[in-house]
């Protein structure tokens, strides 16, 4: 199977990335990452590394005391543009950005398929003041998501391209530590997509319900660092 480069497959991918953004199953990631950017973040100066369409930084933007992203797409931040967000074209491996200019650099959903991680978090780590924090997410080698992923079929992106055109990594604890740069430590853990098999079962009545309290209340407890299909590291510059 060809892969693309991540800009090509982004820019292929922009045109159906909100067609499905809507629903149950992504609402509830999304809620999930705002929360706990929120968390880190009220008041204070946030930068997303790849902000796509924006959907995210929009939200984030309301709590924000100033809030900017960068994507590697054209195609992505155009939306973002329309949503008149703060916005540059730029790759995750060399920010435009100030060192010790941010109090919060976070990423969703783009780290796993940026082969140079360490580069990534290395920039994420430069463009973060003393004090401040980087939010990286991972996606879980040791999770069910995974086994989900490997034994169903390729899900389309667009036309002509589907998910495994892109490059994607999976990794469990210890591959996410010897990734970060000495002055990050990582002290807190936030788990996504705990307990949700498939994305349908939140479209169920009721139990899509109960389903959504429960990965809302298991997401910072010990099980959901081992078990979340999504992992983001809190990570605070030393």
């Amino acid at each position: 199977m060809s892969r693309l480069d991540n800009r090509a497959y982004y820019d292929e991918f922009a045109g159906w990335y909100e067609k499905e953004r809507h629903l149950p199953y992504h609402r509830m990631l999304d809620d999930l990452e705002v929360d706990i950017v929120e968390r880190y973040g009220a008041g204070k100066t946030i930068l997303e590394v790849g902000c796509g369409t924006g959907l995210i930084l929009h939200r984030t933007a309301r709590f924000a005391r100033h809030a900017s992203g960068i994507d590697l797409s054209a195609g992505m931040l155009v939306k973002a543009q329309q949503r008149g967000l703060h916005v540059a074209q730029a790759s995750a491996t060399a920010l435009p950005i100030a060192t010790a200019s941010v109090d919060v650099a976070y990423s969703f959903k783009v780290l796993a398929h940026i082969p140079d991680i360490q580069g990534a978090l290395r920039e994420m780590a430069r463009v973060v003041r003393p004090g401040g924090w980087v939010l990286a997410e991972f996606y879980n080698a040791r999770s069910l998501r995974r086994l989900v992923k490997a034994l169903k079929p390729p899900s389309a992106v667009s036309d002509t391209t589907h998910d495994e055109h892109v490059f994607t990594r999976y990794d469990d604890a210890a591959a996410i530590r010897s990734y970060l740069p000495p002055e990050l430590t990582w002290t807190a853990t936030r788990g996504i997509r705990v307990i949700t098999p498939v994305a349908k079962i939140l479209e169920v009545p009721v139990l899509g319900r109960a389903v959504r309290w429960a990965e809302h209340r298991l997401a910072d407890l010990p099980i959901a660092r081992s078990a979340g299909g999504f992992l983001v590291a809190c990570c605070q510059r030393r």
